[in-house]
Order: structure tokens, then C-alpha cells, then sequence
């Protein structure tokens, strides 16, 4: 039985301890790549994100469509630098949350119809990078050792 528990347990744990790097930095690629351009898109064509967020009962369009596609750019910029990505993940979570409650709500009958939305999966991914930090492979990472070098790694997300 030992040496089941060794190969089913221990090995992934010691593989995995080798990559934790790969998965904040493949999440940030992931949604930072996808929001840097639709942020860009919406900011090209915004007389018509501004009718959308009207139809969709968002208060103060003319506002709050420039600020959410200007934060989806420059937020997807910042995550793939993984600049201040716990900073950033915030609103970017609550653009999402917006998302589903002004865009999506009416299409919701179930649970599982909730779950599939990709804006639940990009929320999922934002709150997650806001909670276990942007990882090793980041210009947080590295302006944290910089500038708390009596810190130990673990505290800047390494």
C-alpha cells in the first residue's frame, strides 16, 4: 500500500513543487492576453459598448464603458506583466460580476447554465490570481525581492 501512496501522492506533489511557476504565469497569459484586445476593441468602436451597457440597464454608460474597456486594456496589459496583479484582479472581477448580472442573468435557468459562462471562469481565474498572487515569473515577484529583500519568498509569491 506504501508504495501506492508514493506514486499516487507523492510523486505529482514533488513534480508539481517543481512547476508552480507554470500555472499563475499560464493563467495571466490566458486572461491577460484575452482582455488586453477585447479592452482594445471595445475602446475602437465605443459609441456602440456605450449602447450596449444602455440596453443592458448599466447606469451612466457615457462613464462607466470608457473606465471598464479602459481597465479590461490595462488590465490585461498588467497581468501579463504581472504588475500589481492582486491590485488589478479586483476590478477585474467585478467587471465580470457586472458582466453576468447586466448581459447574462436573463440566460440563467440553472446552475450549470451559471457555471458555463467563460465571464464565472475569468472571474474564477481573477479571484484566484488575487489570492494566490501573480508567481515567480512576474514584475511583481521581482520588484518585491528588490525592494523587501528581508522577506522570504513566500511572502511575494515565490
Amino acid at each position: 500500500m506504501k508504495p501506492l501512496i508514493t506514486i499516487l501522492y507523492d510523486w505529482p506533489r514533488v513534480v508539481a513543487s517543481f512547476l508552480g511557476w507554470a500555472a499563475p504565469l499560464a493563467v495571466r497569459i490566458v486572461v491577460g492576453w484575452v482582455f488586453l484586445w477585447t479592452g482594445w476593441q471595445k475602446l475602437h468602436f465605443l459609441p456602440r459598448m456605450i449602447e450596449n451597457f444602455r440596453e443592458w440597464g448599466i447606469p451612466a454608460p457615457e462613464f462607466l464603458t470608457p473606465f471598464a474597456s479602459g481597465m479590461e486594456f490595462v488590465g490585461g496589459l498588467m497581468l501579463l506583466l504581472g504588475l500589481l496583479t492582486r491590485v488589478v484582479s479586483v476590478p477585474m472581477m467585478i467587471i465580470m460580476l457586472v458582466a453576468i448580472a447586466s448581459a447574462k442573468w436573463g440566460d440563467v435557468d440553472s446552475l450549470q447554465t451559471l457555471l458555463g459562462f467563460e465571464e464565472v471562469s475569468y472571474f474564477v481565474m481573477f479571484a484566484w490570481l488575487g489570492i494566490a498572487g501573480p508567481g515567480p515569473v512576474s514584475l511583481d515577484h521581482l520588484i518585491l525581492k528588490a525592494l523587501r529583500p528581508d522577506r522570504p519568498p513566500a511572502d511575494y509569491g515565490a
